[in-house]
Parts: C-alpha cells; structure tokens; sequence
C-alpha cells in the first residue's frame, strides 16, 4: 500500500492564527489540534483495521440484483487519539442516541449519493470503497481529516469550532480527495495543489447542495458555515462565490483568498499556496455554475468530473490547462458554442485564467503546479555544536490553508533543555537525512524549514515524517516565541 495522505478541514493559518491568540483556552486547543494533526500524519503510513470481504449490501429502494449501495461504518473513539475505535454504526443499523454517530453516517451517506446517482460512481474508488469514520476523536479537537482511508471527526473546542460532524460540505470536501487519488491524482503543489484543494470544494458543496435539493443560485455556496461558533466574526472557513471574505475576525485573521489571477499569491509557503489560490478555480465553477443555472451538480458537476476522471488530464495540470479541459468537455457533452460551452469558458476568463478570445491554452501542464517540494533545500550542516548566539530560523507553512508561522531566534533566548535539544539537532546530520528520504508531498500537511547560517543548515521537512521529539521541539520554540 503507499502512503496515505491525510487532509484536514480546518485551515492550518486559521489554526495558527488562533494558537496565538491571547486567550489561553482557545490558544491550548488550538495548539493541540496542532499536535494531535501531526501525530496522526505520522502515525498512518499504514492501514488499521478494516472490515474484510466486503460484499456491497442492497438499499431498500436498489433495483436488481447487486445493486451498488454504501457500505458505512462508524466508529468512536472516546476522546482518545487511537482510530478507528469501537464500532458503533453499521450499514443499515439502527440511529444511535449520539447525534455526532448519525451526522457522520447521513454525511457519508449524502456523498456516496452523490457520486453515485449524479456521476455514476461506485464509492471513492469507484469499486465499492467502504465508507469508515471515527467520531469523538481526541479531546475538543478542532479538526476533521481525510488520511486515506477513513474520516475523523474531532468535537471542537466550543469556543471556536462546533462539532465537525456537523457540515455536510466538509464531510464531502474531505472524501472528495479521496476521489482524486484515485483519479487524477493531482500534485499537492502550486496550482495542481490549488486544483486539487478546490475540487475538494466543489464537490464538497455540490454534496449539500444535492441532499438539499438547491440550486445554483439557491446555495450560499459557504464551505464549513457550520463549524463557527457565534461568537466568530465570519460565515465560513471559505465563499466560494466571494473568496476573501469569509471571515475576518480577531483571533482568525482574514480570509486570505483570491478571487482572481490579478490577486494570485505567488508563494513558497503551503506547498505554493494551494489552500489560498484554490479560491480562483472556486469562483470560476460558481460563475458557471449560476450562468448554466439549474442544479450546479448537473452539467457543471459533470463537466469537473469529465476532466477529473478523463485521460486528459495530468498529475501537474495547471489553471491554464484545466480551464481548456473544462472548455472542451462541455464542448463534447453539449456541442460546440453552446450555452454550457460559453457559460464555461466566460468563468475562466471572469477570473483572469483564460483571455477572452484565445480559445483554449496549448499547455500541458507544468506551470506553478510542477514542481514539488519534497525534501526541501536539504543543504546539510557542517557537524560543528552552534552557539548561544547562533541565530535560527524556524517557519512552518502549509496545512489546510496556509497560515505561515516563524520565529527568528539565538539559541540563548530558548529555555536551558531546548537549547541544547537545538545544539544537538543542528550540529546532526539528522535534519538533512528526513529531508532527503521524503518522497512526495502530503495533502494538507504542515512544512517545516530550519535555518541556521553558522552551521550551514537550510532544510524543508513535510510534518510526517518528523519523529514526534523533533516535531515538539519545533511546536514548543513556535509557541513561546
């Protein structure tokens, strides 16, 4: 089995804007939520548990024999960090007395009804794939994820963030990249990242849309308006229809998002910004979505799905290149210059990623999206013992949107253990050895970078593959900084 990859709904800056709040509950959970992610990255490189010999059950409501039909099972983990917990759910079982148990069952429910009777897909696999999530997951943790093979729900700090059982558009926007594993399989850098994170979205919200029967111009198209506590000053962790202003609160932040290739934020932070720019492809489907108008999880589903699914598309696609595979899917599914064709096309051009009247781009992807940071600069140390007074670099970037945190510091301002912990990290080759054996990126996990001038270190690290030592070293230095 590879590696499987795990993705978050909360925004790693939202995290790291609240884990430096002046309000220490929020603060504390924020910064566990922080600590729980980074267990659980590194933690499931391989399978747990799963139910063996699956047999796909019939609906009551399937027609002939072997009819496709979910096959859910929910799992509770009690508080603790172990997944996927004791079964609580089966397929076709009885609603427990938990309403987080059934959110999570009718959530996973809603999506397979989804790409099953809009796309005619069987699962995230498209071959039956069971449909596992543990509820209840640590202790008010502020996050849900997706790591390859099941869903996690944590219960929200209360202050925050309420129970992540509780948005249907996440629990899809989190198995959606489930979907694109095993289709597309687009890099989780730059502008194929940025795709990656915003086909997520999409059919995130095409999953609410569908189970409550709205269309295009019905939806509010908000990612996570069930997440907020009231006491937040926003709608949503994301607007799709309006990228950038979904929240702007104290402790929060700003939504950083683009709504256009005018306001594109070229970055080496969050794998290229993929959970910032993914609010330009965002608004492009909206714009189509209302200009085809009816249900959005019709023709412009289908079209997304087309190219997400088709021979078409590569690994390194950029804007430019699934702008055109849009274009010219809806030009094989409902002719050439036809409403859905043009109602596309304008989209991409509305948000600057196509010109009007230069027809569809010859690239074949490539662009911002090609290239990966795997193992970072990885320029290795010169073996000498630094300093008190040697200055370190410490900055962490990425995870569901991209909030950077960095701390500038001499040794000497570091407490009399950590400092020494520092010493002895950086005068090892240890850095330079975990940077050059990751292999490939990780959807929604957090990067770490160390610099250090007087012993020659400049290294970028993916948060899975940090020991658990070194990543609390890292996470203690950027809290008390």
């Amino acid at each position: 089995m590879t590696s499987t990859q795990r993705c978050t709904i909360v925004p790693p800056y939202i995290l790291e804007a609240l884990a430096a709040s002046g309000e220490p509950a929020v603060a504390r959970h924020a910064r566990e939520a922080l600590r729980q992610d980074e267990l659980l990255r590194a933690s499931r490189r391989t399978p747990t548990a799963r139910p063996t010999g699956r047999t796909a059950p019939r609906r009551p409501d399937a027609t002939g024999p072997g009819a496709p039909a979910p096959h859910r099972t929910i799992f509770d983990a009690k508080g603790t960090q172990t997944t996927p917990g004791t079964q609580v759910r089966a397929e076709g079982g009885a609603p427990s007395s938990d309403a987080a148990v059934n959110e999570a069952y009718d959530g996973l429910g809603a999506t397979w009804e989804l790409w099953s009777t809009a796309y005619g897909r069987d699962s995230l696999d498209g071959k039956g794939m069971p449909l596992l999530a543990s509820v209840h997951y640590g202790r008010n943790y502020d996050n849900a994820f997706w790591d390859g093979t099941q869903m996690v729900f944590g219960d929200g700090d209360g202050v925050i963030f309420e129970p992540f059982t509780r948005s249907l558009d996440v629990i899809g926007h989190e198995l959606a990249h489930g979907v694109t594993e095993h289709t597309a399989g687009l890099m989780y850098q730059g502008q194929s990242g940025a795709l990656n994170e915003s086909i997520s979205d999409v059919f995130g919200v095409l999953v609410k849309q569908k189970a409550l029967g709205q269309s295009a111009t019905q939806a509010d198209w908000l990612v996570g308006a069930e997440l907020l506590n009231p006491s937040v000053k926003g709608r949503a962790l994301r607007d799709m229809r309006n990228p950038g202003t979904a929240y702007d609160d104290p402790r929060l932040g700003k939504d950083p998002q683009p709504a256009d290739m005018a306001h594109y934020v070229d970055t080496q932070d969050d794998n290229g910004g993929v959970h910032i720019n993914s609010g330009i492809p965002n608004r492009a489907f909206v714009l189509a979505a209302e200009a085809i108008g009816g249900n959005a999880w019709d023709a412009p589903g289908a079209i997304w799905y087309a190219v997400l699914s088709g021979d078409g598309i590569k690994a390194d696609c950029d804007f430019a290149t699934f702008a055109g595979l849009t274009v010219a899917a809806a030009g094989k599914a409902y002719g050439d210059g036809s409403a859905e064709q043009t109602a596309v096309r304008s989209a991409w051009e509305q948000v600057g990623v196509l010109t009007a009247g230069a027809g569809a781009p010859a690239s074949t992807g490539g662009g911002q999206g090609s290239t990966p940071t795997t193992g970072g600069r990885d320029r290795g140390g010169s073996g000498a013992t630094p300093g008190a007074d040697a200055q370190v670099v410490l900055r962490r970037t990425g995870g569901f949107a991209g909030l950077v945190r960095e701390r500038r510091m001499s040794l000497g301002e570091l407490s009399e253990g950590d400092a020494k912990d520092w010493q002895h990290l950086l005068a090892a080759p240890t850095l330079q050895r975990i940077a050059a054996s990751t292999e490939g990126t990780h959807p929604d996990a957090y990067i770490y970078s160390v610099v250090c001038d007087e012993v020659g270190c400049d290294v970028m690290i993916h948060e899975p593959h940090l020991p658990e030592a070194i990543h609390s070293l890292f996470e203690r230095t950027l809290s008390e900084g």
